[in-house]
């Protein structure tokens, strides 16, 4: 499944939340999504949110990432 994102920019996307890269994934809406790769740039762990495309727009808010349910406290 193809994102509404070009390559070349998904490729200088960063999560908001950790700055680890982006992949493509399919939502559990069945939409297309980005999902943090959880890794982070300065080490560690990444968050792994995934963020929803809002009309082919990725809505990249931190307060809008759905976290795995592992990582929800």
């Amino acid at each position: 499944m193809s994102t509404p994102v070009e390559p070349w920019l998904r490729e200088i996307l960063r999560c908001p939340a950790c700055r680890s890269t982006l992949l493509d994934v399919t939502g559990d809406d069945g939409a297309p999504a980005l999902r943090c790769s959880g890794e982070a740039p300065e080490g560690g762990d990444g968050c792994r949110r995934t963020y929803r495309f809002d009309r082919g727009v990725p809505v990249l808010l931190v307060d809008e990432g759905v976290l795995p349910p592992a990582a929800e406290g």
